[in-house]
């Protein structure tokens, strides 16, 4: 049997919470779904290569389909992220690299891979609390500038004290629009800006690293390091 993750007392938490979408998510064998689901995240390897002890591989990838485009997955992930602390909100993106598998799509939709100096790349925009535990994320295409996909993210995000980003989103929009959800924007300016960064408080900037930690935690599960999925 592969290494799983979930223990009762997370699958019981999972479980309840899964109830919650309105649909029956109770039947024993989602239990193995889901850890087939992670299993897969973690290592990186093909759907149909999932180990036969976790159940029939095309019945996961369906579920794990069906899950995130029944917006399932994001509810739990909603669900999970009730007690916020929002004295800080720390942004940030990450590029992934979309292996040649994740091309091709047989969709007129828009699959978030675009072209950037690394080739194919998706990137991932995230917001973290003052504890560093993600708050909301968005997907779009490895050569959306930070500056503009911000917008769209502090949107989805609840209003905080401090907002900090790095020189990436070194843009007035995007002070302005943190300003008009009652923030304080703590975003350095580049080096030919002829404002400066004297209203910098860069003793709260240091503590960055902990939407970076997020993102190192995340690029431990393969699947998410490099883009293997065709669908966004």
């Amino acid at each position: 049997m592969p290494r799983t993750m979930l223990t009762d007392d997370h699958w019981s938490t999972l479980n309840r919470l899964m109830l919650k979408t309105g649909r029956v998510y109770d039947k024993p064998e989602h239990r193995n779904t889901f850890e087939g689901i992670l299993y897969r995240m973690r290592v990186g390897c093909p759907w149909r290569d999932l180990p036969e002890s976790f159940g029939d591989w095309s019945a996961i990838y369906r579920r794990f389909h069906l899950w995130s485009k029944k917006g399932v997955l994001m509810q739990l992930f909603t669900e999970l992220r009730q007690h916020i602390d929002l004295e800080w909100e720390f942004i940030d993106g990450s590029i992934v690299k979309a292996h040649q598998h994740a091309t091709g799509a047989s969709s007129d939709e828009h699959q978030a891979i675009g072209k950037s100096r690394g080739g194919n790349t998706t990137k991932i925009h995230m917001a973290v609390d003052s504890c560093g535990l993600p708050i909301d994320f968005i997907v779009t295409g490895g050569e959306v500038h930070d500056s503009k996909a911000a917008l769209d993210l502090l949107e989805k995000l609840p209003d905080a004290e401090h907002v900090i980003g790095d020189k990436g989103y070194d843009s007035e929009k995007v002070r302005e629009l943190i300003r008009k959800k009652n923030g304080v924007p703590i975003i350095p300016r580049k080096r030919n800006s002829k404002v400066g960064n004297g209203d910098m408080d860069w003793c709260l900037y240091k503590y960055r690293h902990l939407v970076e930690n997020v993102f190192a935690r995340l690029k431990h599960y393969r699947a998410v390091a490099t883009r293997y999925d065709k669908l966004v």
